[in-house]
């Protein structure tokens, strides 16, 4: 399609250059944070690792571009380079015009300048990509300036970015100046369902679309979401190629392709750094249990699941005969909450409206016979659906095998009579 039939001025969707927008996500603000962490940390030096287009360079270009006025930075592409190469690209990128020197010349020429800079606490940053790929002697040039110090502080600030895990290459022997300064081992994460969303309609926004939502309904959103598993490098390809491939508006599921996608980076790391020291997570759920306007219980949801119902072995008890011995669950995953009714008598309702499975969002009522519980988590805005990565099947499935094991478990002799019409989990 014409990008003018669409009112769209240039392409949304650029592969190269420049984007026309920075969009913000969770797992990108993190990073950012990760790095100014490291430039203020005495000794920084950070791993950035996340799988082919997962935004990796222009999240570095995003951060240096204001850092350039306060510190010299210079960033490198490894791949290949050996010291040599690797020297020379710094020194150029830090302001020196060369001719061809030697190894032993160029080193020399960035100490000076590294400990110059970093005796008037404005140590220079060093950030290289495809760190793995780097010649053996550039590695072992990287390790001797790594143990540059001005007084306490190290002299060079370094951030080593790679599209697979660094683990391995940090585990070498050699490597053990490098490694004993990391402060940040970052794996970036992928975009969820509302923040592809946010990001395909920003970007059609910036090419001077004012209708982004007709030209990606959200189903198509969606799609695009699933079909790029949220990386945003992928998402821009997908939907590049689906404004191509449509003749009308807005663009169907239909016009949606779906490439073979990369795996994360920490699957083989031994630990993951989730979010920096600095950065303060959500805060968990609370649930406020009311009966007849008075506050029964006021509990944090501390874990991932949460059982409801009568019998004492729950989490939260309720003595009330319209409430089943197991009534409801309440599972947490990721940053949203799943309520499963565990078809219990008299059924679990969610404002007003009887639900079997439902996910929450912040402000919901769940009412259980004459008691309520208020879900407060001012984080939780979308519902969401079933069939996304947020509540896989196998999620659900372990988690009905752990109520299983905790219905053998409880002792019989507090199991209601026969008579009493019992709710029974059901998959």
């Amino acid at each position: 399609m014409d990008l003018g039939a669409a009112g769209l001025s240039q392409q949304p969707f650029p592969t190269h250059g420049k984007p026309l927008t920075i969009v913000s996500y969770a797992s990108k603000v993190a990073a950012i944070e990760m790095l100014r962490d490291t430039c203020a940390h005495s000794t920084g030096l950070s791993l950035l690792q996340g799988p082919t287009l997962s935004g990796k360079s222009t999240l570095i270009r995003t951060f240096i571009e204001p850092l350039q006025e306060d510190r010299s930075a210079a960033v490198i592409d490894g791949r290949g380079l050996n010291t040599t190469n690797l020297l020379m690209s710094v020194l150029r990128q830090f302001g020196y015009d060369l001719e061809l020197s030697s190894a032993n010349e160029l080193l020399g020429l960035v100490r000076v300048f590294a400990l110059q800079q970093a005796a008037s606490h404005k140590s220079p940053l060093l950030i290289i990509e495809n760190a793995h790929e780097l010649n053996p002697s550039a590695l072992r040039a990287l390790c001797e300036l790594a143990e540059l110090r001005v007084r306490a502080e190290s002299a060079l600030k370094i951030v080593l970015v790679s599209d697979q895990s660094l683990h391995t290459m940090m585990a070498a022997e050699s490597m053990a100046p490098i490694a004993k300064r990391v402060v940040h081992d970052f794996h970036l994460r992928p975009m969820n369902r509302d923040e592809s969303k946010q990001y395909l309609h920003a970007k059609l926004c910036a090419a001077g679309s004012d209708y982004p939502a007709f030209i990606f309904p959200d189903e198509v959103c969606k799609d695009i979401w699933r079909a790029s598993a949220g990386w945003p490098g992928i998402v821009d390809r997908v939907a590049l190629l689906a404004l191509a491939q449509t003749d009308t508006l807005p663009v169907a599921v239909a016009d949606i392709e779906h490439p073979s996608l990369p795996s994360g980076t920490w699957a083989d790391s031994p630990h993951e750094e989730l979010m920096p020291d600095n950065v303060t997570p959500p805060e968990a759920p609370r649930l406020i249990v009311t009966n007849c306007g008075s506050v029964m219980n006021d509990l944090t949801m501390e874990k991932s699941r949460v059982l409801v119902g009568r019998s004492e072995h729950n989490d939260i008890s309720i003595n009330s005969r319209f409430v089943s011995r197991h009534h409801a669950l309440l599972v947490r995953h990721g940053a949203a909450t799943f309520l499963m009714d565990l078809n219990s008598s008299n059924g679990t309702f969610v404002n007003s409206k009887r639900v079997s499975n439902h996910v929450l969002i912040h402000n919901d009522v769940i009412t259980l016979g004459h008691h309520r519980i208020k879900f407060h988590d001012p984080c939780a805005t979308s519902r969401g659906e079933l069939d996304g990565v947020d509540f896989a099947d196998t999620v659900i499935m372990k988690t009905l095998e752990d109520m299983r094991n905790l219905l053998a478990q409880e002792n019989t002799a507090l199991l209601p009579t026969a008579t009493e019409n019992l709710p029974t989990i059901q998959t």
